[in-house]
């Protein structure tokens, strides 16, 4: 196999409630990330091998998530409401063909909608992760 369709990914909301419930965001286009990250410390020394720097891994990052989706304010304004709050919310992305999830929290950075006079009314959102996303 030569590749994975990626049509009918879900990105799905959590509800924040105790027994929590997940909403798929609407009109989703186009999904990108969490782009993992991790910071490297050099720790080269006088006597490193041959002269070649040296490095161990450090703090990892889980970068951000970027949405596009076909906006439409009365389906998407709970997430514009989301940008005022300053705690993470849960999130999961669910991959097509039962291929596993990512479960995380983050926090809603950027809500950029846009209308174009000559096409249909989108918005581009940025997620930051925080803390470690979780593969199923």
């Amino acid at each position: 196999m030569s590749g994975i369709d990626a049509f009918g990914v879900d990105l799905l909301r959590g509800d924040g409630a105790p027994t929590e419930a997940f909403t798929a965001i609407a009109r989703l286009t186009n999904l990108g990330g969490p782009e993992l990250s991790r910071e490297t410390y050099d720790v080269t020394a006088h006597d490193s091998p041959d002269g070649w720097r040296e490095f161990i891994g450090g703090l990892k990052d889980g970068g951000e998530v970027s949405i596009e989706i076909n906006y439409k304010p009365d389906v998407h304004d709970v997430l514009v409401a989301d940008f005022s709050d300053t705690d993470p919310r849960n999130w999961r992305v669910v991959w097509p063909q039962a291929l596993g999830q990512w479960d995380f929290a983050a926090i809603l950075t950027a809500f950029n909608p846009s209308a174009p006079t000559d096409d249909k009314l989108t918005a581009e959102l940025t997620l930051k992760v925080s803390g470690k996303p979780v593969l199923t």
